[in-house]
């Protein structure tokens, strides 16, 4: 009898650790936010589409069934976005102050440490310090699952991106994570990055915007300008861009059209997004994120992002605003569509 009741005790445990080996926990506090909401993402695919995080009396917790490593990413109501480092079984801690939320702090993992040890570090750097840090850090520790993300954000994800640095860096990292899918999913990304620089023709693919319409290569094709703009819902700045990319259409007369890719993971909430804001632009939000057929097609890296066309062909990229406004009415000041530049 006490051997079987050690048995059954035992299988319990063992049961109950079985379980808990899966879940990852986020325990957050905040100071001076009482409540609210804010959302989650992860761009490996470790999280179907968007979570929705609850803030109240200034906590939270987030749990997430998880048998692998994961890298979560929190967008906040000012758009700051916080990486987390999820490992099976684990929990960390976030603490913060939502008027400093770029001082924020995770911790319970080395991985977190790690991150926490490189935000302090590029915290007063100028962008050039950052880039050289980052190069720096990923060569140091190209292991950790930091190192992923910090290519992303600094060398892919930026209106500048720098490819030869990002695959030089991601062929050191699959070195220690060859079986990292994520990395391999990146390389791939820079290859198409690279194949549509400014001068290339733009690459076959077809998608279907919210109202149903068919989308294709050929669409683009047929117009003389048109102006692609990826954006986010929860991205103002993105939101914005589209904003005005919408008046520079309405300026042209028929000369410039506009074509918007949303990387939503709800295309209810891009459809709202594009109603409150009374913009009536055909839409492709296949639900993917940064996944998307049209996004990978297109070659985006980062969000707000844009290309423009001329004549079927890639003429310019990762334009600000601004410097796409000049481009643009530069065109129809000159009266006519010019050839794609070289590269």
């Amino acid at each position: 009898m006490k051997r079987f009741t050690y048995f059954l005790l035992l299988t319990l445990v063992l049961a109950a650790c079985g379980t808990d080996s899966h879940r990852f926990k986020i325990d957050g506090r905040l100071l001076h936010l009482n409540q609210g909401e804010f959302y989650v993402y992860s761009p490996e695919g470790a999280i179907q589409g968007l979570d929705t995080i609850k803030v109240v009396a200034g906590r939270f917790t987030y749990e997430l069934d998880s048998p692998n490593p994961a890298t979560l990413m929190i967008i906040f109501p000012n758009y700051t976005e916080q990486p987390v480092f999820a490992e099976p079984g684990k929990e960390v801690k976030l603490r913060g102050d939502a008027s400093h939320l770029k001082e924020m702090t995770v911790k319970g993992t080395k991985a977190n440490k790690l991150m926490n040890e490189f935000r302090e570090m590029t915290a007063n750097a100028s962008p050039e310090e950052a880039l050289r840090y980052a190069k720096i850090f990923v060569e140091d520790h190209p292991e950790s699952p930091v190192g992923t993300f910090i290519v992303r954000k600094y060398f892919i994800q930026t209106n500048t991106p720098d490819l030869k640095t990002a695959q030089q860096l991601i062929k050191l990292m699959l070195e220690k994570q060859p079986r990292n899918g994520y990395l391999r999913r990146l390389q791939r990304q820079i290859s198409g990055m690279e194949s549509l620089a400014i001068g290339s023709d733009i690459p076959k693919f077809t998608a279907k915007d919210t109202d149903g319409n068919t989308i294709t290569d050929a669409t683009l094709r047929k117009n003389k300008i048109t102006v692609v703009c990826a954006w986010a819902s929860w991205s103002f700045e993105s939101v914005s861009m589209l904003r005005q990319c919408a008046v520079l259409e309405k300026e042209s007369a028929g000369r410039m059209k506009l074509l918007s890719v949303c990387v939503d993971a709800d295309s209810t909430r891009c459809n709202n997004t594009l109603r409150n804001n009374n913009l009536t632009v055909p839409t492709i939000c296949d639900q993917n994120l940064l996944n998307g057929t049209a996004f990978r097609a297109l070659a985006f890296s980062n969000i707000p992002d844009n290309i423009i066309i001329r004549n079927g062909k890639i003429t310019d990229r990762y334009l600000s605003i601004d410097k796409l406004k000049a481009t643009i009415r530069e065109t129809y000041d000159n009266g006519s569509t010019t050839e794609a530049k070289k590269p």
